[in-house]
């Protein structure tokens, strides 16, 4: 049985030391590798999850409904590693976590008066730091003293474009997944800008698979983050301060936007502001 491209959960995994792309089935236990669910698509997008997406999204596929492989969590990778910029993130984009942040004393300078950004707050965070979904975090010594989670909706964009509006901004997104913005606190406030402090090698843990567009509702999703099984992080979208098709348009009127290109939407309230993850042992 097969169904539209619009209904699929892909995914990057490592089989017999060789990357992957595979569409993972709705019980998101077993999956058919990307060779068997595109067979007339060329090789290199089977193993390359940018060129599957700059692909599949250009006209309507289908793909298994059931996996014919179980699915470890070991062998799952970040379902993005190079995309053709940064990863794009936004800062502050809660009502919520805004108003937390700038009571924290980790938001360097502002005042609760600033609190609700004017415009969206976009820095980057490099390839580099993109991780495995349910791998380790690394804790450099000198950069773990106040190591923070922020659990983020993440939007992959799925066709080219630059001045972008934000009514049709969605007809350039490709699908969504999640996203973790590990952060170092201190190196935030100290260097009063978020790329050291955001940018470390691992501090982006991604997927663990991306769903197509139309298998959420956006302006109603629901983000969460446990940590240790405690829950740390629960809001909806609803509270976003900037929606996504806003985001698309400020960063499209800059930069052009390219298949494979990733944009976390913000954290909401809950961050543990530098006391969430601890050294091993400490």
């Amino acid at each position: 049985m097969f169904r539209l491209v619009h209904k699929m959960k892909l995914a990057t995994i490592i089989v017999d030391g060789q990357r992957k792309v595979v569409v993972i089935d709705p019980s998101g236990e077993r999956y058919t590798p990307a060779a068997e669910a595109f067979p007339d698509l060329a090789p290199s997008t089977h193993e390359d999850m940018v060129s599957l997406i700059a692909e599949i999204g250009r006209q309507k596929r289908s793909a298994p409904l059931e996996g014919s492989t179980a699915i470890a969590i070991d062998d799952l990778l970040p379902p993005i590693t190079n995309p053709p910029h940064n990863v794009f993130c936004v800062g502050k984009n809660y009502h919520a976590h805004a108003h937390e942040f700038t009571k924290s004393g980790f938001d360097a300078g502002a005042t609760a008066a600033e609190a609700i950004p004017e415009h969206p707050i976009i820095f980057t965070k490099p390839s580099s730091s993109l991780a495995r979904p349910f791998g380790d975090i690394p804790l450099w010594p000198g950069l773990d003293e106040a190591v923070d989670y922020e659990a983020e909706l993440a939007v992959v964009i799925g066709k080219a474009g630059r001045f972008i509006t934000a009514e049709r901004a969605l007809d350039h997104v490709f699908g969504y997944t999640v996203f973790n913005d590990v952060t170092a606190r201190d190196l935030q406030k100290k260097h009063k800008q978020w790329f050291l402090g955001k940018g470390i090698d691992g501090f982006g843990p991604i997927g663990p698979w991306i769903v197509t567009k139309d298998e959420l509702d956006i302006a109603n999703v629901e983000i969460t983050c446990t940590v240790n099984g405690e829950e740390r992080q629960k809001t909806s979208t609803k509270d976003l301060i900037f929606d996504i098709p806003t985001l698309i348009e400020v960063i499209s009127r800059s930069v052009t936007l390219l298949p494979g290109d990733i944009i976390a939407t913000g954290t909401p309230a809950g961050v543990g502001s530098g006391s969430a993850l601890s050294h091993p042992g400490s």
